[in-house]
């Protein structure tokens, strides 16, 4: 089967990036002259140069996430079931190498940690563990999804790279997306953050997302890890991953989300900074090249940066997020993945996007439009 691979060697990391840094403002101003952009405006739209139109970028910005999206935000939790992990990422507090007491949530501590986040109000849960095949394997995941399934309307998952046949087990157990992160396109320096473990493998990491569209799932998130290479080059590679996605497997809806690298325990610090400017750049780039993506930021973001980014074109926001196994409730000292830096509550995170003039929304109603229960569903 030809996969993202075949269309990723054509492309060199060294030539794109020349080709970023050397844009000119023409360029930036045919880019935004256009109605329809494609890869190349793209490009153009996250050059150093683009910066200075920066106000323009983030006005149109406003008025297509308006259109296509409507003034509201979704809402979403992630729950962490295990921090157990068999990789060394040179970046990961769940790092193998990182001698730290390892915890993987049982039934009822599942039961324990659904309970506080219902009461917090969340109907649409990321479900998260490191990459550790022995433990949280697909058979953990099934029996946690068959367990939380009526209390979720969305319930999407964060976990290892899995073969197309477990993607099609997880869909047909009620899981709505999958996100896989690549963490950097840059080939030749992938093996130097990821020493150990399965993640090493780049070519098989790197055609996850095509396992996830041939299993029929009905949406799939992507992004890299900002801070490990350069973010414009990286951010180019991931926008061409999700053109070739949305080609092949056009029924599947797509989002993309901006991970900056947080302080954790035992990690790197950034090879790269990228500052709040440049990260709202890079948001109104996807939104003007892709008025069909939905555009996420987390809890790793401060306060002042998720307020002021909410009428830009972000679509989705998690909240009182917890990055550790049983961290709401069952075990709140256990160690973070990652330092969260927006430390607000879901309900004063609502009342935030209230006082925007936005409305938080708690469930995804588009699950009924699934293309492989939309059937179904008209027919009740």
């Amino acid at each position: 089967m030809k996969t993202f691979k075949s269309v990723f060697e054509l492309y060199n990391w060294d030539s794109i990036q020349s080709k970023i840094y050397q844009t000119t403002s023409k360029d930036v101003e045919c880019a935004l002259s256009k109605t329809k952009r494609n890869l190349d405006d793209f490009l153009v739209l996250i050059s150093p140069i683009a910066q200075n139109y920066l106000e323009q970028m983030a006005q149109e910005c406003h008025d297509i996430t308006k259109k296509r999206f409507g003034k509201t935000i979704q809402m979403y939790a992630p729950l962490y079931l295990s921090n157990e992990c068999q990789n060394i990422c040179t970046y990961c507090g769940f790092s193998l190498d990182n001698k730290i007491k390892r915890k993987t949530l049982s039934d009822t501590e599942i039961k324990l940690e659904v309970e506080a986040l219902k009461n917090l109000g969340f109907d649409h849960v990321l479900l998260v563990t490191g990459e550790a095949n022995y433990t949280v394997n697909i058979t953990y995941f099934l029996n946690a999804i068959a367990l939380i399934r009526k209390e979720f309307s969305i319930i999407s998952v964060e976990v290892q790279p899995l073969s197309t046949e477990d993607y099609e087990r997880l869909h047909e157990a009620g899981v709505y997306s999958v996100l896989v992160y690549q963490e950097t396109y840059h080939q030749e320096v992938y093996k130097k953050y990821h020493t150990k473990g399965k993640k090493s493998n780049f070519d098989y990491r790197l055609e996850t997302p095509d396992r996830i569209g041939t299993a029929g799932m009905h949406k799939i998130g992507l992004g890299v890890l900002l801070g490990l290479e350069d973010w414009r080059t990286d951010s180019f590679f991931n926008a061409l991953h999700l053109d070739y996605l949305q080609k092949k497997y056009w029924q599947t809806k797509y989002s993309v989300s901006f991970p900056r690298l947080r302080p954790a325990e035992g990690i790197i610090e950034p090879n790269f900074i990228m500052d709040d400017k440049d990260l709202t750049q890079l948001i109104c780039a996807y939104r003007l090249w892709n008025e069909d993506l939905e555009i996420s930021i987390s809890t790793r973001e401060n306060e002042k940066f998720r307020n002021n980014i909410i009428p830009i074109g972000v679509t989705s926001m998690s909240a009182g997020s917890k990055t550790n196994p049983g961290g709401y409730v069952v075990d709140p000292q256990s160690l973070e993945q990652f330092e969260i830096s927006d430390e607000r509550s879901a309900k004063e995170i609502a009342q935030i996007i209230t006082n925007s003039g936005y409305e938080p929304v708690w469930k995804d109603w588009d699950k009924i439009y699934s293309h492989k229960e939309k059937s179904i569903e008209v027919l009740k």
